[in-house]
This record gives structure tokens, C-alpha cells and sequence, in this order.
């Protein structure tokens, strides 16, 4: 398909259906039954088996002939971004029929079920157990740090099935409805004041075994599917030219900055090297997406993830050095809740949440120190760190 063709096939969907005269999910569900939500899909899954690199076209077309726009990783970031590969490549076509679309629309919210208390970097050693009986599956167990759980309707649930066989081995994946008795999600409140990630206990919650994703006993494969999905697009970065983070730090340099002679100067020359690094980091995302193949990216997404990570940290610490002694202060009250979709910061508000919520950048998708090692070993090459774990059985390991 020539991007004419797909420019007109866009154009074709907004004059049937223009999402400023319809709602969100009237307009999504319809961009995806046109195979314009994510065009390197199959035709009857939301795409049109096109190269990746063609939907900038399809959102470059939307911004041109629409105000109303809509960006997936804010509507349902772990939903698009990491499940709907992962059931594109393990689902049943029952399962893809069922949840695909609504997924994409925003509907049903989704959630990752990975990390516990004492299995965070280490995914594989994690606890939870799932015992079969008959057709479904009862699951116990604590999971931590999982974001969006408490709005989500769908989690992807890592658990053990089997501890006599190491740990990797093991592993069961399931889909899991959150809503499903037994469930119980709590809130974890951040230095932001908000509790956007929770902690998820599992009590004799029972899953029908239709909702396990690939092999019993092979999970890890699937999860593998996930995280390498997750890490594409937490490393995706800003998709246009001077947007996103260094924006607002160019915009706040503009306001505050002048005048401050060599001390200016210094600041000036930091900022136009995060600027640098920002368009890198564009640059390298979009390598990243043009590389996927079927929806699933290669270990090299890990690449954008820790650059993101520790680059956008080193923007809001620059953001607070412009604005000077205002930085000090953060809202007033500092009220826990619930983040809510309708907060609006102006520049200076979202600076100071951003310097604060960023220090997670560098822990949520897996630590630096985890993307670092994934790069050294399956990119690079290099000899792996010691594991004298890796041939004994879980149950046998020391903890």
C-alpha cells in the first residue's frame, strides 16, 4: 500500500466517523475496524499487515484533519503497548475477537502482573502459585508496583505452576479478570502524593484454564514477549521534533533564564545538549519501531528505555535548576489520592511533579542496571553474570 493509499483510507474513516462529533470509543473502535489502529497488525485485528513505520502516516494524517486526537499510551499504555502484541502472537482468535478491540478503545483497561516483594529484577524467581483443577486454575499469591490496577478490567498474570523444575521453567501466563472474587487491589502512594501503582493480593482466585496464554510450564517465553513490548514503548520517547520534556524546559529557559551571564551560559550549553540527546532518543525510538516484526521488538528496545529513563531525569533536574528557589515547593496540602485524568499542570507545576515522579523512571520496565545487562549480554554479547541459580530447582533455592 503506498502512503497515498493509506492517507486516503484515513481520510475515508474521518469522513465517515470525525472523532470531534463522536466519542472516544465510537471513534477508536471505528479506526480500528478500518485497520488504522495499529497498521502493522493483521486485517481483522485493528491493522492491515503494513510496515510499522507506516502508522506515523495514519496519525500524521489524524493531526491534519482533526482537533480531537488521541495518544494509545495515555489511554491504555500497558493494554496497547504490551498486551495486545503478547495476544496477538499467544491468544486464541476467540481471545483476540473478544479483546483486542476493546482494548484499543479504552473500554477495558489493562494491567502487568509480574513483579512481587521479593521477585522485582529477578521476574523469574517469583512466588505465586497457580494449582490446576480441572478446567481452572487457583491462584495465591502477592503482586507489587503493578500500575493501573485498580481502574483495570484485564491483568496479564505471571504465576508458578510447578516448583520442581528451575525457575524459568516453571511459569504459567494467564489473563486474568480483575474483577474476578478474590482480587484485591490496595493503593501505593508515591513522593508525588498519588498512588497511580498498587499491590494485588490473589486469594483462591480462580481463572478458567481458556485464559492461559502459550504452554503450561512456558510462561517465560510469553512474558519475554511483554517486557521486550513494554520496553519499546517506555523507550519510545516524543514522536515529533522538540516535544515532550525538553519543550517545557525550553519553554521555562525562555521565561527565567535571561540575563544571567556566565552562569547563563553554562545553563544555556546544558540545555542545548539534553536537546541533542532528545532528538537521539527520537531518532533511536523510531529505528526501534521500523525494526519490529509482528508486532513483537528485539532486546534492542532496551536501548530507548534506558536512555529515556535517565535522560528525562536529567531534564527535570534541569528544570528546577532554571526555575531557581521556586523548585522548593510543591502543591499545596499535599493531598493522597488517586491521580485523575482531568489534573492539568501548567509548565511550572509539571516540572516540579515531574522531577519527582521521574525518579521512577529508572526502576518501572526494568531497573538501568537490568537494561544494562540485557544490552551487554543478548546485544553485545558479553559474558553473562554468574548464575548458580540457573539449573536448580525453585523450590531449592536459598531465600
Amino acid at each position: 500500500m503506498t502512503e497515498e493509499e493509506l492517507r486516503g483510507r484515513v481520510r475515508a474513516l474521518v469522513a465517515k466517523v470525525h472523532p470531534d462529533r463522536v466519542d472516544m470509543h465510537t471513534f477508536r473502535g471505528a479506526q480500528f475496524d478500518h485497520g488504522l489502529a495499529l497498521v502493522n497488525f493483521p486485517e481483522g485485528h485493528g491493522g492491515l499487515g503494513l510496515n510499522p513505520r507506516m502508522q506515523a502516516i495514519v496519525n500524521d494524517e489524524l493531526q491534519k484533519s482533526c482537533k480531537t486526537t488521541y495518544d494509545d499510551l495515555v489511554i491504555n499504555p500497558i493494554g496497547i503497548g504490551m498486551g495486545m502484541p503478547t495476544l496477538l502472537t499467544y491468544g486464541s482468535d476467540e481471545m483476540k475477537k473478544q479483546l483486542l478491540r476493546r482494548c484499543y478503545t479504552g473500554e477495558d483497561i489493562w494491567c502487568q502482573l509480574f513483579s512481587e516483594p521479593g521477585a522485582g529484577s529477578d521476574v523469574a524467581g517469583l512466588a505465586t502459585r497457580a494449582e490446576r483443577h480441572g478446567d481452572e486454575w487457583v491462584v495465591n499469591g502477592q503482586k507489587v508496583w503493578t500500575s493501573l490496577a485498580h481502574v483495570s478490567r484485564w491483568g496479564m498474570l505471571l504465576a508458578r505452576c510447578n516448583p520442581d523444575v528451575p525457575k524459568h521453567e516453571g511459569l504459567v501466563y494467564f489473563l486474568v479478570d480483575m474483577q474476578s472474587p478474590g482480587v484485591e487491589v490496595r493503593p501505593l502512594y508515591q513522593i508525588t502524593g498519588e498512588a497511580e501503582f498498587n499491590e494485588v493480593f490473589f486469594s483462591d482466585v480462580r481463572i478458567p484454564h481458556g485464559n492461559v496464554l502459550g504452554k503450561v510450564g512456558q510462561g517465560w517465553h510469553v512474558a519475554i514477549t511483554t517486557l521486550m513490548n513494554e520496553r519499546t514503548a517506555l523507550g519510545g520517547g516524543s514522536s515529533q521534533r522538540a516535544s515532550g520534556p525538553i519543550r517545557i524546559l525550553m519553554g521555562l529557559w525562555q521565561e527565567r533564564g535571561k540575563g544571567r551571564g556566565e552562569a547563563g551560559a553554562v545553563t544555556r550549553d546544558r540545555i542545548t545538549r539534553l536537546y541533542i540527546e532528545s532528538e537521539l532518543l527520537r531518532a533511536t525510538a523510531a529505528r526501534g519501531r521500523a525494526a519490529q516484526r509482528s508486532g513483537n521488538p528485539g532486546p534492542e528496545g532496551s536501548v530507548g528505555k534506558l536512555a529515556q529513563a535517565e535522560l528525562y531525569k536529567r531534564i527535570w533536574e534541569c528544570c528546577t535548576d532554571v526555575m531557581g528557589a521556586d523548585a522548593l515547593t510543591y502543591e499545596a496540602g499535599y493531598e493522597l489520592r488517586r491521580p485523575r485524568t482531568e489534573d492539568r499542570r501548567d509548565a511550572v507545576s509539571m516540572a516540579k511533579y515531574q522531577f519527582l515522579r521521574s525518579r521512577a523512571n529508572s526502576i518501572e520496565g526494568g531497573t538501568s542496571e537490568v537494561m544494562r545487562n540485557i544490552l551487554g549480554e543478548r546485544v553485545l554479547g558479553l559474558p553473562g553474570e554468574p548464575r548458580v541459580d540457573k539449573a536448580v530447582a525453585w523450590k531449592d533455592i536459598p531465600r
